[in-house]
Order: structure tokens, then C-alpha cells, then sequence
């Protein structure tokens, strides 16, 4: 009953986002996602007691579980946008190579500074500095990482409330990434940087939200199984099921590994992820893979993405976190600075005539998600006609150096490294990442500047063709 509750009022709010958006001039024009604004409204009402039926944990729990979900459904989706263009092929994999490059630096070095941070200014709180370590999960990652490795350092190093903090994090994360975004965004309509690829102007369902009776509108999908026997929706989730069960299976079996067992087995995300690829691969092998249809196990994820930041929102106690909220909000301001600055200086730079679309979606995905960073995309290039998207799905190859971070950072909390050298330790990736960009060939010349129209920039483009 407390989870049905739960899910109600996220869907009643989500409604009530959707009106406020359709509504509101500021925020119409500010195209904030109507899951952002009922996840505001879902933290204030959660935080005055309104809401008896259902609590805060509940919300967490439905995060953690949404963001395995999220994953399953992702490996469970094929990309049908593979283009054999030898240039197109180069210009994704410079793209997908340097934005996961760019994600891996700033995982490394979010940390880094978010826990010095927390060491200048937490002390005043009585707020440890491990606190600051969680702000890549949140940023880079979103609420389901943060939600999952916030419950890891709780059950695994008694590290008090961290999946709160974590949440907390990723909610001023999706805040900061629309209200930076979608203005840099709208400026870059009017200098004329998405010309080739995008719009002129942001339509008007666009700001709307929703589309009109008689407006042109894209197909969910098409039907893979006769619904006399199963509904096609039916049989998308049997595959779901089918991968979360497979993922507690290979969960468990990690979990037994000596030491790092249980702390590698909690990210229950991965497996999923991976049991999706596996089922996919054997519906192919079995040529059922016809089965899936990939544009409606898209809005299975964007369905779960809806709920999953609504929820995280709703997960925030002002009670727990309270005494705490000036440094987490010092914390978070200058990690999205920083953030801000190491995408707008390296985006305009990893040599592609869809650089701007890049700079958008890199900075939705370290701010936010995936989807946030496509949200973005979306407004200059609502056709997503670059290969941007693919790029962002493809970047993900890259950041499995990510877990390095990740190692480094669960050595501190349990204690191997103290928070200094742990500091140090963070820091030690950046330098080969940059590296690394040079070697791709994904940090050159500038291919756009918001001082100049696009057009004189192109003569500048030739050397990376």
C-alpha cells in the first residue's frame, strides 16, 4: 500500500507538472521537464508532513529500483542508427571517445574538490568530508547511482544518511542543469550554432510540453505481439523481469567474492545492464529480436527516467539533511561551476561541425543523466538529425575508466586511504585524461564561439575532417 501511495502521488504531481509547464510563462519558456517540476513540488510537500501514507525511504527505495530498470531497459535497446559512412564513422567515435574522456575527468575531479570543499567549510556543520566524495554519483551519475552508492556507504562503512546527501546532491544537480542549460541552449539558437543540424526557433510544443490535436506527431512504436495472446507492453516487461532476476542471480554470485564482494554486488544497475545485452543477444541468436521493438523500449526508459527524478526529489529530508544544507549547497555550487566551465571550454573543442549539440548534451549528462543531456539536445535539434545521440550513447564505452574513481573512493570510506591521500589519488587519472584527448584528436581549435555567428567558424572545422 505505501508503494502504491508513493507512485500515486509521483503520477498526480507529474500531471500537475505537466499543467504548471503548459501554464506558467516562466517556466514554459525555461522548458523545465514537468518531472523536475513535480520532483519540486513532491520534496515541499514530503517536507511539511502532508503526506502521512508513505514516507521518504520508500521514495529512496523506489530510485534504487527505477535505476535498475533504467539499465535493463538500455541493454535491452539496440542501436538501428548505425551509419557505415566512413566519415560519419570517425565523427562518432571522436565524439562518443572525447565526451567520455571529458565525463571521466570530471568524475575524478569532482570528488577531489567536492571533498576539500567540505573540508573548509563542513567542519562549522559537523559534516565529515567523506560527504563530499558523493558528489560524482550525483552529478555525473543521477539519483539512482547516488541513491546506490549513498545505501552501499551506509550498509558497508556506517557512513550515516548518504544515499539522503547523494539524493540531495543529484536533486540541485537536475535544478542547476536547466537553469543553465536551456538558456545556453535558447542563446545558441539566436547566434545561429545549430543551422545545420536544428532550428531556427524552439516550436511551440516544444515550450508547450505536449502536442496539440492536430500537430504532426512521432509513433511510440509498433505492435511485435499479437494482443489477442499478450500485449506487446506485456511482453517488453516479461523481458524486464526476466533480466532483473538474472541480475540478482549475478549480483549474488559476485557478492561472494572475498572483500570487495559485497560492495561490487550492490550495484545491482550494472548486472542489469548486462542481463539486458545477454537477453537481447539470445532473442537475436534465437531471430526473435523482432520481438523488442526499440523505439517503444525507448519510452520504457523514458517512462522510468520520469518517475526515477521525481522520486529522488521526494526522497530529500530537510529533517536529516538540514543541518547540513550549507555546505551541500556550497558543495554543489561550485561543483556545477566547475562543471559548467570544463564543458563549455572543451565542448566547443572536440572538432565536429555538432560541437554546440555535444556542449548541450555533455552538460545535461554531468549535471543530470543521459536523458537530461538528450532533453537539451532536443531543443536545438528536436529531430536529433547529428549524431550527437548516438555519441552519448556510445560514450559510455570510455567511462568504464570510471572505475578507478570508484575504487579510489570506496578505499577511503572504508579507511585504506586516508582523505588526503585519497585526494591525490583522485587527482592522479586527470592528467592521463587529458592525455588522452589530444591523442583522439578531441581537443583542437575552437569549431564555434557564442561571440560570433557560426558560419565564419566552419573555415576553422577543415582540420578535423
Amino acid at each position: 500500500m505505501s508503494f502504491m501511495i508513493a507512485f500515486s502521488i509521483a503520477s498526480i504531481l507529474l500531471c500537475a507538472g505537466m499543467i504548471i509547464r503548459a501554464k506558467v510563462a516562466f517556466i514554459r519558456n525555461m522548458l523545465v521537464p514537468a518531472s523536475v517540476i513535480a520532483g519540486i513540488l513532491g520534496m515541499i510537500v514530503m517536507n511539511t508532513n502532508l503526506i502521512q501514507a508513505t514516507n521518504a525511504e520508500m521514495f529512496t527505495v523506489i530510485v534504487t529500483q527505477l535505476f535498475t530498470i533504467t539499465f535493463i531497459s538500455i541493454g535491452l535497446t539496440s542501436n538501428n542508427k548505425a551509419n557505415n559512412d566512413h566519415t560519419a564513422g570517425k565523427q562518432i567515435a571522436r565524439g562518443s571517445l572525447g565526451m567520455g574522456m571529458l565525463w571521466n575527468l570530471l568524475y575524478a575531479l569532482t570528488p577531489a574538490v567536492g571533498a576539500v570543499v567540505i573540508l573548509l567549510v563542513g567542519g562549522y556543520f559537523g559534516m565529515d568530508a567523506l560527504y563530499g566524495l558523493l558528489i560524482p554519483f550525483a552529478f555525473t551519475q543521477g539519483p539512482g547511482q547516488a541513491a546506490t552508492f549513498g545505501s552501499i556507504f551506509e550498509q558497508q562503512y556506517g557512513i550515516e544518511n548518504a544515499a539522503m546527501v547523494g539524493l540531495t546532491f543529484a536533486a540541485i544537480g537536475f535544478i542547476a542543469c536547466f537553469l543553465i542549460g536551456v538558456p545556453l541552449a535558447k542563446y545558441g539558437l539566436k547566434r545561429g550554432l545549430a543551422k545545420k543540424y536544428g532550428e531556427s526557433e524552439i516550436k511551440d510544443y516544444v515550450k508547450r510540453g505536449y502536442y496539440t490535436k492536430n500537430e504532426k506527431r512521432e509513433s511510440i512504436g509498433q505492435e511485435t505481439v499479437f494482443s489477442g495472446n499478450m500485449d506487446t507492453m506485456t511482453f517488453h516487461f516479461t523481458m524486464i523481469g526476466i533480466c532483473y532476476v538474472l541480475a540478482l542471480g549475478m549480483a549474488s554470485l559476485i557478492s561472494m567474492i572475498p572483500g570487495i564482494g559485497p560492495t561490487l554486488g550492490g550495484m545491482l544497475f550494472i548486472y542489469g545492464m548486462l542481463a539486458g545485452y545477454f537477453v537481447k543477444m539470445v532473442l537475436k541468436k534465437l531471430q526473435l529480436d523482432h520481438l523488442l521493438d526499440n523505439t517503444f523500449q525507448t519510452k520504457i526508459t523514458g517512462w522510468s527516467t520520469d518517475y526515477l527524478v521525481v522520486c529522488s526529489f521526494m526522497a530529500v529530508q530537510f529533517s536529516i539533511i538540514g543541518q547540513w544544507i550549507v555546505p551541500i549547497i556550497i558543495e554543489a555550487v561550485v561543483i556545477a561551476a566547475l562543471t559548467i566551465a570544463v564543458v563549455l571550454y572543451f565542448g566547443k573543442r572536440l572538432g565536429g561541425d555538432n560541437d554546440f549539440s555535444r556542449t548541450l548534451g555533455l552538460l545535461g549528462t554531468s549535471l543530470g543523466t543521459v536523458p537530461s543531456g538528450i532533453a537539451l539536445v532536443r531543443i536545438i535539434e528536436p529531430s536529433l538529425r547529428s549524431t550527437t545521440a548516438i555519441e552519448l550513447g556510445m560514450m559510455n564505452i570510455p567511462m568504464m575508466f570510471s572505475y578507478i574513481t570508484v575504487s579510489t573512493i570506496m578505499m577511503i570510506m572504508a579507511g585504506t586511504l586516508s582523505i588526503t591521500a585519497g585526494i591525490l589519488w583522485l587527482l592522479a587519472p586527470v592528467p592521463i585524461y587529458l592525455i588522452l584527448l589530444k591523442v583522439f584528436k578531441a581537443w583542437g581549435r575552437k569549431t564555434y564561439d557564442f561571440k560570433e555567428e557560426a558560419e565564419p567558424i566552419k573555415s576553422k572545422k577543415k582540420s578535423y575532417a
